[in-house]
């Protein structure tokens, strides 16, 4: 198989969610290893396509020669399968999902099925699928969406400095002032900051403040109630929402906190939990998706997911048990050498890829 690839993905391929980072960081490492690869965003709304959608992908495809090698991101694909049909067999087609459409969080039954149908037909057309955790794997048998096996190809992470709070911990320095709780996510109900500024309204201890990093034009309404949410329950004075990050300020970010926190409803894999661990930070998670296998035992909480109340019991514990923090920062900072590199997932991505 020739090393020339094609990436299609929706919209802005520069957009800063786990996703468009994966797909970024594979792309950069396959160039590396010398592929040729050509990242193509598409126009049009999705998942749930509209005209301008169908047609930005039949228009991608149509541009390519037989036989062309072509990855196409599950939240594109999944939308259009008409519009990949006349494609499929002249074409070396490969499915990147990152979860499955259907289990976005707010869907009604209506929507639902409708994206359970339509990401069924689109996998069919594909000749192999790769997927971001064993997780999505699962999934898809469950759904009923593919009766193929998928290739697990799961994200690297980028080498990075301890936090400043993980190496005073381990020190043995003072306790801070303050726990910083960083929270970095979309302000989007699958992400359930909702969740987390109900848990924090309800805590006794005040040893806290807390900064939720994350776009708020992905759902702008949601990202309305958020702030409302937290005038309301008085957390002005404790909680930052400073909105999507620069990667300096997201570093920044990182070296701020002592802890981080993901709340999310639901993940297909959760990439901020091996960026937190690579900078020795424990993680309070749910164990929404697959989030109960990305966090290590021993380096963070798990909580169910889409309860507050358990998350406010986590946060609790954080904040008023010393050894448990000492014990999950060691146990963080022992994860950070055994987390896999970019590089891994770029050669495992292209080992599948040549599979015929």
């Amino acid at each position: 198989m020739s090393q020339t690839l094609t990436l299609i993905v929706p919209g802005d391929p520069e957009q800063r969610t786990g996703g468009y980072l994966y797909d970024r960081r594979i792309t950069q490492e396959l160039r590396a290893r010398g592929w040729q690869v050509r990242v193509v965003g598409l126009a049009g709304e999705f998942p749930l396509a509209d005209d301008v959608a169908a047609g930005a992908m039949a228009a991608a495809l149509e541009g390519l020669d037989d036989g062309d090698a072509v990855v196409i991101d599950g939240l594109a694909l999944g939308a259009v399968p008409a519009a990949v049909l006349p494609h499929a067999r002249r074409l070396d087609l490969s499915a990147l999902v990152h979860h499955p459409l259907a289990d976005e969080t707010g869907l009604d039954e209506h929507a639902r099925q409708r994206l359970l149908d339509s990401e069924r037909r689109a996998l069919a057309l594909c000749r192999r699928i790769i997927v971001t955790s064993p997780f999505t794997a699962r999934r898809l048998q469950v759904l009923g969406l593919s009766r193929r096996k998928a290739f697990v190809v799961e994200p690297g992470v980028a080498p990075a400095e301890l936090a400043p709070a993980v190496k005073a911990r381990l020190d043995g320095h003072p306790e801070p002032a303050r726990e910083h709780l960083l929270c970095v996510a979309s302000l989007t109900p699958r992400k359930g900051q909702d969740l987390l500024l109900a848990a924090l309204a309800g805590l006794e201890s005040t040893g806290w403040c807390a900064r939720l990093s994350g776009s708020t034009r992905r759902d702008p309404a949601f990202a309305r109630r958020i702030e409302q949410q937290r005038r309301c329950l008085e957390l002005e004075p404790r909680v930052e929402l400073p909105g999507e990050r620069e990667p300096a300020a997201l570093e920044a970010d990182y070296a701020w906190a002592t802890v981080c926190v993901l709340p999310s409803r639901y993940e297909g894999y959760g990439m901020v939990i091996t960026e937190a661990l690579a900078r020795g930070l424990p993680v309070i998670s749910t164990t929404g998706g697959a989030l109960a296998d990305t966090l290590p035992d021993g380096a963070g909480l798990k909580i169910p997911p889409n309860d507050h109340k358990a998350l406010r019991r986590a946060l609790s514990r954080w904040l008023d048990e010393p050894q448990l923090r000492r014990a999950l920062t060691e146990g963080a900072a022992t994860w950070r050498g055994r987390l896999p590199s970019w590089t891994d997932s770029a050669r495992r991505f292209a080992q599948v890829l040549e599979q015929r």
